[in-house]
């Protein structure tokens, strides 16, 4: 472990992040190696910001349960009988007991402790012997009392973000300049394959440098140099959007990233390509965009498919990557498309594992006591340099 900073010095730390990219500093140490300041982070960036927590597809019809446990949160995320996604704490309101344990089709939300069970509004609806035996009738019914706890949800791009701490603007609100940029993609259709189209990874590294090493292709020639081949580094281009100050006095949530000029889309050996989304504009024939939005999720979108990766913060050196893969039509799950989807899924896993040596690599750096944070290169780093800042005025906060 590193040596504790303190609070002086971890503020004077935190503010030469937040500088200019061409004399900033990057985040100190600590803010890789340390449980307290891990367990800050869970507060006031995790908490007070949108972050995803699981995949709509994961819920895949009426009254379905999925239970998910973040950053030490108990959680449910349920998909009710109007159809609407909606998060809850996985926790009984009468003894705290914890309701799922496995995710399936439930037709009541049943506590395995004394069987109070809720519907998928998180209404109480059943209290058997609560007033004595062969009594039902509790005493203490009132909603905000006895009904589930709702966590403040939003589904966006296959995902489902959560607002801990029920503060911050309304998700469409405060990314309301990233569903702008992809406007033509929002609300689309988005077709998941099942096994074969998602896979994850158990990374030693902190959450962050997933984050950072995602903002940017300054990497690429050096670490994909088959991706490099057709889509080299200078075909690329940065992305940013620095969080902004909103009508209502609250602050946007901030996303970076990169975009490539050359997608070319998977061509099957009998010619095919997958079908493209719906009234796409020209531009995104050979466009493609990549963007962290803060503080977990990747997106990338492509004219014939998106993908998503949850970054699951495990502890200070510990992180999961989740990634699905979203088709743009349903034709697509069909057994003829099957080798192609493939194809694809070891593409996009080949090049996501190349990246594990990097943010495990950053990870042990970390531990070097003279290490002071590090330096950017304006030209090609402002997009990871955004993240810090964005990550750091969090903690200033």
């Amino acid at each position: 472990m590193t040596q504790m900073l303190s609070l002086e010095e971890r503020r004077n730390a935190l503010t030469r992040v937040v500088g200019d990219v061409d004399v900033a500093m990057g985040l100190p140490n600590e803010a890789y190696l340390e449980a307290d300041y891990f367990a800050e982070e869970k507060k006031k960036v995790f908490g007070a910001s949108w972050a995803g927590v699981g995949f709509a597809k994961d819920l895949p019809e009426a009254l379905w349960v999925q239970p998910v446990d973040f950053l030490g949160e108990p959680l449910i995320l349920v998909r009710d009988g109007q159809d609407q996604v909606r998060v809850f704490y996985n926790v009984c309101r009468h003894r705290g007991m914890k309701l799922v344990e496995e995710p399936g089709k439930m037709n009541v939300i049943r506590c395995p402790y004394h069987s109070w069970s809720y519907d998928h509004g998180g209404d109480l609806k059943i209290t058997p012997h609560a007033g004595g035996p062969g009594n039902n009738i509790c005493g203490r019914l009132e909603k905000d009392v006895t009904g589930l706890i709702e966590v403040r949800s939003h589904v966006f791009m296959g995902v489902i973000f959560v607002n801990l701490d029920g503060q911050a603007p309304a998700f469409e609100e405060a990314n309301a300049t990233l569903i702008a940029r992809w406007q033509e993609f929002v609300g689309q259709p988005l077709t998941h394959t099942g096994a074969d189209s998602g896979f994850k990874l158990n990374l030693a590294t902190n959450w962050k440098l997933a984050v950072e090493n995602y903002c940017e292709s300054y990497h690429l020639p050096w670490v994909h140099p088959s991706l490099n081949s057709y889509s080299r580094l200078e075909d690329h281009y940065h992305i940013m959007q620095n969080a902004q100050p909103l009508a209502s006095g609250a602050v946007s949530q901030g996303f970076s990233g990169q975009g490539t000029l050359v997608y070319s889309p998977m061509l099957a050996e009998d010619g095919r390509r997958f079908p493209t989304f719906d009234d796409l504009d020209a531009k995104w024939d050979k466009q493609a965009e990549y963007v962290a939005l803060y503080p977990n999720v990747l997106l990338g979108v492509h004219k014939d498919h998106s993908f998503a990766i949850i970054i699951e913060p495990k502890g200070p050196n510990q992180s999961v990557e989740h990634i699905e893969i979203f088709y743009a039509k349903s034709d697509v799950a069909g057994d003829d498309w099957r080798t192609m989807r493939a194809k694809n899924t070891a593409m996009w896993q080949q090049v996501f594992e190349e990246d594990v040596f990097v943010v495990e690599g950053m990870q042990k750096g970390r531990s070097a006591s003279g290490f002071d944070g590090g330096v950017f290169a304006p030209a090609m780093d402002a997009p990871t340099h955004l993240f810090h800042q964005w990550a750091a005025s969090k903690m200033l906060a």
